[in-house]
């Protein structure tokens, strides 16, 4: 072998090195995203984790200020229902516990499950929006054709900063790709035996 065959192989053999390396790293990387995503999430409150959720709640005395409360809803491609609000936006006072009713429809004939997941803007006022009850916090389940009223209950905390005069609270509905509709019909069948 002459020297510079043994130049281009050792630098080839260190180019594989290198490329082996990086492949490990992408890969430590990918696992290490969903970790590092959930911190992101509770550090800026997007995806809706600054939210507190109290199931027991109770509620702050109510305040004289008062802010607007926006009520986004949309539903991701993979899941044919139709999903909105039935109130665009409301007003309501800090710390006083308010309703929002979200309204779902699915045109389709067979039944289909979805998990709503949610988000509060600005990502500030995350952290003073307080849900009691949400149907965001159990899959959904709606048969063919069937339409249904969905209840988020909140409290805005009279801590509010003073600069945030209005929320938005989206929601956005995604597919459950391993709900078998099958097995729902099968459990119903053996539940009413």
């Amino acid at each position: 072998m002459n020297e510079g065959q043994a130049k281009r192989d050792q630098s080839h053999g260190k180019l594989v090195t290198r490329l082996v390396l990086l492949a490990i790293g992408m890969f430590g990387f990918g696992f290490a995203m969903w970790p590092l995503y959930n911190v992101f999430c509770d550090l800026t409150g997007l995806g809706g984790r600054g939210v507190k959720v109290i199931e027991n709640a109770t509620v702050p005395e109510k305040s004289d200020r008062q802010v607007k409360i926006r009520f986004d809803a949309t539903v991701n491609s993979g899941l044919p229902w139709i999903f909105q609000a039935k109130e665009k936006s409301m007003v309501v006072s800090l710390g006083e516990m308010s309703e929002a009713l979200y309204l779902a429809m699915n045109p389709n004939d067979q039944a289909m499950a979805g998990q709503a997941i949610y988000n509060v803007t600005p990502p500030e006022a995350s952290l003073y929006f307080v849900k009691t009850e949400c149907f965001c916090f159990t899959e959904q389940v709606l048969q063919g054709n069937e339409s249904r009223e969905m209840p988020v209950y909140y409290f805005i905390q009279p801590d509010l900063p003073e600069n945030i005069k209005e929320i938005t609270l989206s929601y956005t509905f995604y597919r459950d790709e391993n709900f078998d509709p099958l097995a729902l019909t099968a459990g119903s069948a053996s539940s009413s035996d």
